[in-house]
């Protein structure tokens, strides 16, 4: 397993450019700062843990670093563009193409069934319907909720509905997935399994993963964590590699 859990961290000690980078975010829901002054990195082919406990700015990170929000200070860069500063369409056109978004409470849409939820991406793209569903339903399978595939978000168990968000968030490949909580819905078991699909999927890609999670045995499949307290990195850079992963 050795090799799994070095990709991204190589690539950092080879002192290349990160994909995807934060300075300096401050956010601002109301009166309370969410983040204030968080900086991260994420290499190309990297896995990043991003640990905390609730309420320490975790998900309105990763929100600014997908392009969801914009942050009220600072500069989030991807592949040399300025995500805080782009307009709606080429933010929208990421998300659909190079960034995908698994939120925390999976966020699918009701009116279409698990099948369709998975395709819409793809549709969004340009391809073809019959083409996106007989992907969406390879993907389905992998994440083992291809029997409910023609069932609502309503008619799925809340881990259903999660894998579901996950094989939508993969489906068309992006070099970036964003993933807030990804087995929060599910026992320790098909949390595994999930963690296995994806991280496998990253690496067969070279894709980058930034996880959120406040569970340890979830962390563990990065290469590397961070630990955000009160909306600002306190603990960075542990790298899996140097701990005999």
């Amino acid at each position: 397993m050795s090799a799994d859990f070095t990709t991204g961290s190589a690539a950092r000690a080879a002192g290349a450019t990160p994909l995807l980078a934060a300075r300096g975010l401050v956010k601002a829901h109301g009166a309370t700062k969410a983040l204030r002054g968080a900086s991260v990195e994420l290499a190309a082919g990297e896995i990043l843990a991003v640990t905390g406990a609730s309420g320490s700015g975790k998900s309105t990170l990763l929100h600014c670093l997908a392009g969801i929000v914009r942050p009220d200070e600072g500069a989030v860069t991807y592949a040399g563009e300025r995500v805080d500063q782009l307009p709606e369409e080429r933010l929208s056109e990421l998300r659909r193409t190079e960034f995908g978004v698994v939120f925390q409470f999976g966020q699918l849409i009701p009116e279409l069934t698990a099948i369709d939820n998975v395709a819409l991406p793809l549709l969004l793209a340009g391809t073809g319907r019959g083409k996106a569903r007989a992907r969406a339903g390879e993907w389905l399978e992998r994440f083992g909720v291809r029997g409910q595939q023609e069932l609502r978000p309503g008619e799925l168990s809340g881990g259903q509905a999660q894998r579901v968000a996950l094989a939508r968030a993969l489906v068309t490949g992006p070099k970036v997935v964003f993933a807030d909580e990804p087995t929060g819905a599910l026992d320790s078991l098909a949390g595994e399994q999930v963690m296995t699909v994806l991280v496998h999927t990253a690496r067969e890609a070279g894709a980058s993963v930034l996880l959120i999670t406040h569970d340890a045995r979830v962390a563990a499949y990065a290469d590397r964590e961070i630990t955000l307290h009160d909306g600002a990195v306190t603990v960075a850079d542990t790298h899996r590699a140097e701990a005999g992963r």
